[in-house]
């Protein structure tokens, strides 16, 4: 879920800085955001259950 999250925040941070060229500091934010929510995905991971 925290991966998907984080892909769409991704997404929307690079359509709104190339596409729309929007330089506010929200776009940014979403950025990393999106970054620290996968990087929790990667690092607490799931355990698999034998």
């Amino acid at each position: 879920m925290l991966g998907i999250i984080a892909a769409v925040l991704i997404v929307l941070w690079l359509l709104g800085f190339f596409a729309f060229h929007v330089t506010s500091a929200v776009i940014h934010i979403a950025l990393v955001v999106g970054l620290i929510l996968l990087v929790l995905h990667f690092v607490s991971g799931r355990t698999a259950s034998v």
